[in-house]
């Protein structure tokens, strides 16, 4: 389905070394989250939040860009996704607990604002002696800090904040040393120290930093279990230092942890989407270093998590291009591995269809990113052009959606950006002759289910004993539900997500683009 001369541009696309899916599209980047706000309010209602979120700067960590599939592009067009995260990251938002977003903490102290230290004194636990342990600890990472400078004067600016805040916070643990919002705090202090460092100066290594960062996550999670932001950015510290390692033994201990890491923040905070996307990208990562008899597993894993970050936040663009970057490293992986494939498996040239979806998809969601751009060059072949989506699904008579099993009948469907036709047989018989029914049978023209993307209320798998048995969808729309069966529960996750896609488009007024993509 896809050429050769496409396929081998994609594998070759990206110069830089750092560990990545198969060949595919370059994924999104995956930075720190840091808090701004309450999260789930956030995410639903910026449709420009980013994967992952770093401490306080996603625009300055340059380690980051490699948590994205990046295969495709070059090292610019992901840059520039870096870019645009810096706005779009959040962090810490757990209910009960008095943790700070860097955003929150470094506008504090620029107002001078000494107040919360008394208040983080007076909730937490009695305090305990200050013991010689403790000090040197806090020693060890006040030098780190210290000696950290900024690549630029707004760098160093931000530095002195910086270096302030964990001079607060340690004289809190002093005091306190189970205080876990202080080390919780610290720990984004050292993180987004570590995204300071300039590589010119005489400063600690980055990894230093960050490792200092982990083992203060790692304790303020023993004093508080249910800290899932703490888990977040633990898992996020420990990404950046498996980037640093390549393709290593090391490497694959570091982002196992990770994933570990983003599985325990998912179960303590299910509604994050972020979180998810971050975890399939570190699945990805893993997969690149793993023996090639768990790549697919785990590839097949990082597609789930992708695929539910999205459902939880249906513009959610980085997530969808990131699917589509795995969906093509693993058509890529098929299509070199060969072997045989029996009815139930996707062949390879489905793999690269519903990649290009996605990454369509992606672009008409961001039209600006670079990234998708030049990914969408790429992957705009493997469309059934003029159409986003081409496939089977049974349908009953049109008007009588409670018809007998006997009487619905498998019959292809289009899908684009004005919505959902199904062809009757003799638009089926001129656009694909080989499917035609035999020779002498005369093709009858019929009426044929239509679905608009405006009409459309809500899409959703469904299981009702009036459906011919299968993989049933249910489109609700302004005029009553629309019923069909998609031919397996694999094809019915694509059918759902590209009608879903197609109707954020939609409503996100971005149709236009979409159909420029298609049409064009």
């Amino acid at each position: 389905m896809s050429s050769n001369s496409e396929q081998s541009e994609l594998q070759n696309g990206s110069a830089e070394p750092e560990p990545a899916a198969a060949a595919a599209p370059p994924a999104v980047n995956s930075d720190l989250q840091l808090p701004d706000g309450n999260d789930t309010d956030v995410q639903s209602s910026d449709a420009e939040k980013s994967s992952e979120v770093p401490p306080v700067n996603a625009e300055a960590s340059s380690s980051q860009e490699g948590e994205v599939s990046n295969e495709l592009s070059a090292a610019e067009p992901q840059a520039q996704s870096n870019q645009d995260a810096e706005s779009d990251s959040k962090l810490g938002n757990a209910e009960g607990n008095r943790t700070f977003t860097m955003r929150e903490l470094l506008n504090e102290l620029k107002n001078g604002d000494s107040n919360d230290n008394e208040g983080r004194e007076a909730d937490t636990p009695h305090s305990q002696p200050n013991s010689e342990q403790q000090i040197e600890q806090n020693n060890a990472a006040m030098e780190l800090i210290n000696s950290v400078t900024g690549l630029d004067e707004e760098g160093r600016s931000r530095q002195r904040i910086l270096t302030f805040a964990a001079k607060r916070y340690a004289t809190a643990l002093e005091r306190n040393p189970e205080d876990y919002d202080a080390l919780y705090n610290w720990a984004l202090v050292l993180q987004e120290s570590a995204d300071n460092v300039s590589p010119e100066s005489g400063s600690p290594s980055k990894d230093a930093l960050l490792e200092e960062a982990c083992k203060k996550y790692e304790e303020a999670t023993r004093l508080c279990p249910t800290l899932n932001d703490a888990y977040y950015n633990w898992a996020i510290a420990i990404s950046d230092r498996a980037k640093m390692r390549g393709r290593t033994k090391e490497a694959e201990e570091l982002w196992k942890q990770a994933t570990k890491n983003y599985e325990k923040a998912v179960q303590l905070n299910w509604n994050s989407p972020q979180a998810l996307n971050n975890w399939g990208l570190a699945l990805q990562e893993l997969s690149a270093i793993v023996p090639a008899r768990e790549k697919q597993t785990i590839v097949r894993t990082a597609i789930g998590k992708f695929r539910a970050a999205i459902q939880l936040q249906f513009d959610f663009h980085r997530a969808i291009y990131n699917l589509g970057t795995v969906l093509y490293g693993l058509a890529e992986d098929m299509s070199r591995t060969g072997g045989h494939m029996n009815g139930k498996e996707v062949s390879p040239d489905e793999l690269y269809s519903q990649s290009a979806i996605y990454i369509a998809a992606a672009h008409a969601l961001k039209p600006n990113y670079s990234v998708y751009t030049s990914a969408l060059k790429l992957v705009r072949s493997m469309l059934p052009l003029p159409y986003l989506k081409v496939g089977y699904l049974t349908a009953p008579p049109v008007g009588n959606p409670v018809a007998p099993h006997s009487d619905w009948k498998r019959s292809q469907f289009l899908l684009n950006h004005e919505g959902l036709q199904q062809l009757n047989r003799v638009e089926q018989r001129i656009l694909s002759p080989s499917l035609s029914s035999k020779s002498g049978d005369m093709p009858v023209s019929k009426p044929a289910i239509r679905v608009d993307v405006p009409d459309i209320v809500s899409v959703s798998a469904c299981a009702d004993l009036t459906l011919p048995p299968g993989a049933g969808l249910c489109i609700d729309t302004i005029h009553g539900p629309v019923f069909l069966v998609a031919e397996s529960w694999e094809s019915l996750d694509g059918w759902l997500d590209a009608i879903r896609l197609v109707y954020t488009i939609f409503a996100r007024g971005k149709s236009d683009v979409l159909a420029g993509i298609i049409t064009a």
